[in-house]
């Protein structure tokens, strides 16, 4: 017995004594839209990968997002070791040396296959500061059943004149259906970029060579009247709440109202739409005449904070979600009912996208 009890205390010695794998835990912040969503639902794919990295989400309305990470790297509070911050942020951060430059994103790394206005957008002085998750532009999206019950073609190239007017025939508000959505939920990334292209496309701006204010010239006068005006004449309920993610549950699912939404797309994956839904056939998208649409290029980016001490884990992270291995990751697991997002001339290439 003394020797059975010997080796079981022998074996309990040598499993005391086996290395324990030190545990680094990544505080990332997010937005709460819906390719953001489907990453958390990826993680174990990263974890698999870096079993020592652990990783604890913070997923915020795109609003309260903006003002916490804001107010965290302002003020080097160290809350969060990963953000997720658009375009407009990024050269300013850069500059001001809140952000960590990605310059260890591994050699597999494919920075040359960034879409390269994206690629431009987050880099100061040639240098990356922050990954693109996927980018967006702007467009109209219509639903074809709606224009054909209403008697409306969309032209290839449409003007605001057009869409004003569709958006008005299209509405019918004894049954519910509104002939446009548009974001009216105030903040930078909910409606502010939007009217600032808006206005762009009606020559307005918001100040002159000299740095003067032009909110009082007669084109924001006009970008500003139509845009209120179309909103209660053709737009849902309760505009002024509604947002990326009200205007998306308005736009498109079976129970969808709204016949067109000039929205932001993101390269091939603009719409996430189930089979079964009656409205998938229906959505269509067209790009606005050229000397009627100011294009303004936006993305969801991945940034290190200065003030973060898990730098290497943070960079790991980064690179597995904005290069292909996080496109394999989505394609092998299906993680969305279409094609995943990609900031990366590659997804043009992968077979059946």
């Amino acid at each position: 017995m003394k020797y059975v009890l010997g080796a079981l205390l022998g074996a309990a010695t040598l499993l005391g004594s086996a290395p324990s794998i030190a545990q680094t835990t990544l505080t990332i912040a997010t937005v709460n839209n819906s390719d953001m969503i489907r990453m958390q639902g990826l993680t174990s794919e990263f974890t698999a990968k870096y079993p020592d990295i652990t990783v604890k989400w913070v997923t915020l309305e795109e609003n309260v997002l903006r003002q916490r990470v804001t107010t965290d790297i302002a003020t080097k509070g160290g809350q969060f070791d990963v953000l997720t911050i658009g375009t407009y942020e990024v050269p300013i951060w850069a500059k001001k040396n809140w952000l960590v430059p990605l310059d260890n994103l591994g050699s597999d790394y494919d920075t040359a296959d960034l879409l390269p206005k994206i690629r431009d957008a987050v880099s100061v002085s040639g240098k990356l500061y922050a990954a693109p998750f996927y980018g967006e532009s702007s467009m109209v999206m219509y639903r074809t059943d709606l224009f054909q019950k209403a008697g409306l073609t969309m032209p290839e190239k449409p003007t605001w004149d057009f869409v004003i007017d569709a958006a008005k025939k299209l509405t019918d508000k004894t049954d519910g259906v509104y002939g446009i959505c548009l974001r009216g939920k105030a903040g930078w990334g909910e409606n502010m970029a939007f009217l600032t292209a808006m206005s762009n496309s009606f020559g307005a701006r918001w100040f002159d060579e000299k740095w003067q204010p032009q909110f009082d010239k007669p084109e924001w006068k006009k970008t500003l009247t139509t845009y209120v005006d179309l909103m209660k004449v053709a737009g849902p309920p309760g505009a002024s709440s509604n947002g990326f993610n009200e205007n998306l549950r308005c736009s498109i699912p079976a129970n969808a109202r709204c016949g067109s939404t000039p929205r932001w797309r993101r390269p091939l994956s603009p719409i996430r739409r189930p089979p079964t839904w009656p409205t998938r056939s229906a959505l269509r998208w067209r790009r606005m005449r050229a000397r009627q649409e100011r294009q303004l290029v936006v993305a969801w980016n991945l940034a290190i904070p200065a003030g973060s001490k898990k730098v290497e884990a943070a960079e790991k992270f980064i690179a597995w979600a904005t290069n292909k291995d996080y496109t394999s990751s989505w394609l092998r697991r299906k993680a969305g009912p279409t094609c995943p997002p990609a900031p990366g001339r590659h997804f043009i290439r992968i077979p059946n996208i």
